[in-house]
């Protein structure tokens, strides 16, 4: 054989060894999935391709964790209908559909989108960093096929028995109980016994079923928590799961956001019915919580009326006043058939004595939960005292009042948290014995000399602390202009001489810059703890109504995108409110610098905007409180070391109350650039004003231009009214900031420029809610409506562009719990 062979005959082995042992990073309509490929994400966190479980030779296509030791698959396509050799192949059909066919061409698994993609389209499959299988379309005309790409399909809205971060799961009527399903066994992906859903739209909660059986449910949502889980420090920290309930269609939407700091964060549902939130911290994977963990975790352990408590021995034991309904099975430790009451309720019975509450502490409360809307706490207690098929209630702040009229099951007691049940017995089971009597008129007795002492002590006491008091200024924070007493409830109080320590005696080296209310100070206490220090200056017209509007409104606050208030100091006459400290400082900081904005990419801008987002459903919707803030604008959005936005100064925020829409002032405060044309010219105020400012916001962090210092010299333009003329010639590319053009994501940045324009819409009825702001701007709602031409689409002639006070029209003000306050330059 000659060399020439030789060589041509090596060129054939290379060719053909690198056309079967290639590892391919897309799917297309040309370019196929086979056995021995595999497609790895961008970031190399994860990996799709065929596999085999353990102890089988069946094959499956699969998405698993690329650099964990253990194989872990969290995705499998086809796993209900294995392969049984390795001819499978993955691919884009015709029809535009991706599907896992076998040797013989036979369809095993298929996206079964319904709609076939334009003539004009080009489709692609490929492996996002999230770990995101994404089947994509774009022109294949386009000069630039990443301004027209849409996902027409993903691996997200269809989990099998995990959920990754940012992962939907929508509960629907047809899968109410299957909306997860896990492995049938560690060697069978298919189907198992287990399942997770959902037993109502209406206050969610997590069900994990056995069958068609309760096997362990999560307590009702109260907005914030699962109000059935014993949340660790550590779980509390990473508490990033969020419901949102559609009630116009009748779904409710699990949303898990994942724990940034943890590596691959995710929820896994195994096949023994555990549900558990886990992460790899290396070498193995660690749990931030599990469930069911004990045999109380279990449904209904102890039957109707039966408390659990995995300290105890027996772990089960009746409420009071019931007694076990068979005492043999209780005593061979089977509690199912639960406890019936020793005693009738009197409720209806004339000349009988009322029934009252017997209170159990931290427990989980029962299922089949009913509520009352708008009550509080006592409100609640006497509407359930007035309703004979009442047989316990508990109040939530989040969740409200709470009350049941059928058998109680599923009660659990914490050693903390969990809330407050409160028993309905018969009179007779609240009362006491004769020897308790004679004890109880004895300590009566004793209590009462005690406690008058104690009183003249306390109003001793009272009366120089009340002079002290006045002396150190705090008397002029404890009524309103109107006469109205205000309280500081549970915050803490600093010293002033700890905080002057703190801060070096307030240095213009720690200064970290100047509001209308006074300059903030950084700050190190005695314990090593950063905080920021903002000090109420002496000459600001904002003083102490502003003050105190923060701390009581921002004190009853507390969400992952708003700034956190850790006390407050009002001592000789000083004023200072102390935050957390944020050492990147506000967004104002990076994104109008022409050096520091080139560290928010493209990705980093995103997920600013969807915090700040989320924060505003929060104020205006999920809190207890419903806060329109006033002053959203780039210099109140500060960022944590890992650059999350948190909304910050509540100053000018108003509180609503959940039946209020609006209001009107007579004095309008806030900041030029930012405030909605019915709030500047008018004084009309609401959830709307929020929104305009918010797509002010938006568009700045788009375009990095600010909007009141935004000037186009041959016409005129404000930055919304620049952007408007764009969108209408189809040329919105040009007013992007340029340094994000490396990172950018065309599909996402136009949305959010969409999304802006509805926002700024002049007119507030055409703006959208904030709920319906974040389901557009994460692609939850995808048909979005045109927008209208924006409010101040032009620059006025002003010798002021900055914060200001104005004469709103309106003569009347409604009673509400609102700071009407003078401004100096913001």
């Amino acid at each position: 054989m000659t060399s020439v062979h030789v060589l041509f005959l090596l060129c054939c082995c290379c060719c053909y060894y690198n056309t079967c042992c290639m590892t391919i990073d897309s799917i297309t309509s040309s370019k196929f999935l086979q056995d021995s490929d595999s497609i790895v994400s961008n970031n190399g966190n994860f990996k799709l391709g065929f596999f085999s479980p353990f102890n089988s030779t069946n094959r499956y296509v699969g998405i698993w964790f690329n650099k964990v030791s253990s194989k872990d698959v969290f995705w499998v396509a086809n796993r209900n209908n294995p392969l049984n050799d390795s001819s499978g192949v993955m691919k884009i059909s015709t029809d535009g559909n991706l599907q896992v066919l076998n040797g013989k061409n036979d369809i095993i698994w298929s996206s079964n989108l319904s709609t076939k993609s334009p003539t004009n389209s080009t489709l692609s499959s490929q492996l996002l960093d999230s770990g995101n299988l994404v089947l994509l379309t774009y022109n294949s005309s386009s000069t630039s096929s990443t301004h027209n790409r849409t996902i027409i399909w993903q691996s997200f809205d269809h989990p099998t028995d995990s959920l990754m971060p940012n992962t939907k799961l929508t509960i629907t009527s047809s899968n109410m109980k299957h909306s997860l399903q896990p492995w049938k066994s560690p060697s069978d992906p298919s189907y198992g016994r287990f399942s997770v859903g959902a037993d109502s739209f209406t206050h969610s909660q997590v069900m994990i079923w056995d069958n068609d059986r309760p096997h362990w449910r999560s307590g009702p949502w109260n907005g914030n928590i699962f109000l059935g889980l014993l949340y660790t420090d550590e779980a509390k920290n990473y508490a990033n799961t969020y419901i949102r309930q559609n009630d116009r269609d009748g779904t409710a939407d699990f949303v898990y956001t994942g724990a940034s700091t943890l590596a691959y964060s995710h929820y896994a549902f195994s096949y023994d019915g555990t549900i558990s939130e886990k992460w790899w911290d290396g070498e193995n994977w660690q749990f931030v919580w599990r469930a069911p963990e004990t045999k109380c975790d279990l449904y209904g352990n102890c039957g109707a009326f039966g408390t659990c408590n995995p300290l105890s021995t027996p772990v089960c034991k009746c409420l009071k006043g019931f007694a076990p309904k068979s005492t043999e099975e209780w005593k061979k430790g089977n509690w199912s058939s639960g406890c019936v009451r020793g005693a009738s309720l009197q409720c209806g019975i004339e000349g009988r004595k009322q029934d009252g509450f017997s209170k159990l502490r931290n427990v989980k409360v029962p299922d089949h939960t009913e509520w009352s809307v708008g009550l509080n706490q006592v409100e609640c207690r006497t509407q359930c005292l007035k309703n004979c098929s009442c047989l316990a209630y508990a109040y939530d702040a989040g969740a409200g009042c709470m009350y049941w009229s059928t058998d109680l099951i599923d009660i659990q007691e914490f050693p903390s948290g969990g809330l407050d049940l409160y028993l309905r017995l018969p009179h007779s089971e609240l009362g006491t014995s004769s020897k308790q009597k004679v004890v109880i008129i004895v300590v009566v007795v004793i209590g009462t000399t005690g406690v008058a002492a104690l009183i003249y002590f306390l109003w001793r006491w009272k009366g120089q602390r009340q002079a002290q008091r006045k002396n150190e200024g705090l008397e002029d924070l404890k009524h309103d202009d109107n006469g109205n007493q205000v309280q500081l409830k549970e915050l803490p109080l600093f010293e002033f001489k700890k905080l002057a320590i703190a801060t070096n005696d307030f240095q213009d080296s720690n200064k970290l810059g100047q509001g209308g209310f006074g300059p903030v100070y950084k700050g190190k206490l005695e314990d090593g703890v950063e905080i920021a220090v903002k000090r109420l200056s002496v000459a600001s017209g904002q003083g102490v109504e502003d003050f105190m509007n923060e701390v009581v409104v921002i004190s009853k606050l507390q969400h992952r995108n708003l700034v956190k208030l850790l006390g407050c100091c009002v001592q000789n006459k000083e004023k200072m409110l102390v935050y957390e400290y944020m050492p990147n400082k506000s967004l104002d900081f990076f994104l109008f610098d022409p050096v520091k904005r080139e560290l928010l990419n493209w990705q980093r801008r995103f997920i600013i905007i969807e915090g700040i987002s989320r924060g505003l459903v929060y104020l205006h919707r999920d809190s207890r409180l419903r806060i329109i803030h006033r002053d959203l604008k780039a210099s109140n959005i500060l960022l944590d070391e890992d650059l999350v936005p948190k909304i910050s100064d509540f100053g000018m925020a108003c509180i609503f109350s959940h039946k209020q829409d609006q209001d009107n002032t007579r004095r309008v405060v806030g900041t030029y650039g930012y405030m909605s044309p019915e709030y500047a010219m008018e004084g009309h105020f609401s959830e709307k004003s929020d929104v305009y400012s918010f797509g002010v916001l938006l568009l700045e962090i788009i375009t990095g231009k600010k909007n009141n210092s935004f000037w186009l010299d041959e016409q005129s333009l404000t930055l919304l009214g620049y952007v408007w003329k764009l969108w209408n010639e189809d040329n919105i590319a040009s007013i992007i900031d340029p340094l994000i053009a490396d990172s950018i994501n065309w599909p996402e940045v136009l949305r959010c420029i969409h999304v802006g324009l509805l926002c700024v819409q002049e007119f507030p009825g055409d703006r959208p809610i904030t709920s319906t702001v974040l389901s557009m701007i994460i692609s939850d709602i995808v048909d979005l409506p045109l927008p209208k031409q924006p409010g101040f689409i032009r620059r006025l002639v002003s010798s002021d562009t900055d914060s200001s006070q104005l004469r709103g029209q309106s003569s009347s003000s409604t009673g509400n719990d609102c700071s009407i306050t003078h401004l100096s330059g913001r």
